[in-house]
């Protein structure tokens, strides 16, 4: 774990800079409905510290990947349906509990970079986050609107440098387990759910570490991806008041 200032290595800009003006995955607010402008303007301001301690190595190290954080519109409120009124929500999957990295746990969509995907740099953590959840979730690409970039971040257990991918759907299209061996299921999740406070609890790992932690979907949402949903919820501006010594205890499996 290292703490890295903004001013080491090339800046945000420039690196948005590189993305946009790259062939292929590109960056575009255009058309963005109006909802998602507190998170379009949070990944333009938020710094790498104020979404988490676990920062990437100085020296390089670690394994370059990206996640995609997806929100679609959802079913508009009032609308006739069994999901009826659940308006904008987040894609999420299970992954596979014979995995050997985050067995069992809910996610973004995601995984490393392939030499394929490009420049680490570049706008290859754009199209390995298209290409990663279009092999996971089986979604079309072409319905999917890049808008935003989250500063890279660090997960230690796995040595992962993760990219955060924002993204709108704009056009949905039908997602579920392409592979049983690396995804359990795949679901999506209100945002009103995951604000609503009787939805968020903290978790306490054996080792001491505690972090916010969502039940939603019949899932405890918990680690990086929850972290990363916890601080864009509070920088959006989205976050309400919750209680923070409602517990879920974790196991040394975890």
């Amino acid at each position: 774990m290292t703490r890295v200032s903004d001013t080491q290595g090339p800046t945000r800009d420039h690196v948005r800079d590189a993305m946009l003006g790259a062939r292929g995955a590109m960056l575009s607010k255009e058309g963005l409905p109006g909802w998602l402008d507190p998170v379009a303007r949070a990944a333009e301001t938020v710094r790498p510290a104020q979404l988490s301690r676990f920062l990437p190595p100085a020296d390089g190290a670690g394994r370059q990947s990206a996640v995609l954080i997806l929100f679609g519109d959802g079913t508009p409120e009032g609308q006739d349906g069994e999901e009826a009124g659940r308006g904008p929500e987040l894609l999420l999957m299970e992954r596979a509990g014979s995995l050997r990295s985050h067995p069992g746990q809910p996610a973004f969509p995601g995984g490393a970079l392939d030499p394929e995907d490009g420049d680490p740099r570049g706008d290859g953590p754009l199209r390995a986050a298209l290409r990663e959840a279009e092999e996971e979730t089986g979604l079309d690409p072409a319905g999917v609107q890049l808008f935003g970039v989250l500063p890279k971040l660090y997960i230690p257990v796995s040595g992962f440098v993760v990219t955060p991918v924002l993204a709108w759907w704009r056009e949905p299209s039908p997602v579920g387990v392409v592979d049983p061996a690396e995804t359990a299921r795949v679901f999506k999740v209100p945002v009103a759910d995951l604000t609503d406070p009787a939805n968020r609890v903290t978790t306490v790992h054996p080792s001491g570490h505690r972090g916010p932690a969502f039940l939603v979907e019949s899932a405890l949402v918990w680690g990086f991806t929850a972290g990363i949903i916890d601080r864009l919820l509070h920088f959006a501006g989205w976050e309400r008041p919750w209680d923070r010594e409602k517990q879920v205890p974790l196991d040394w499996r975890a």
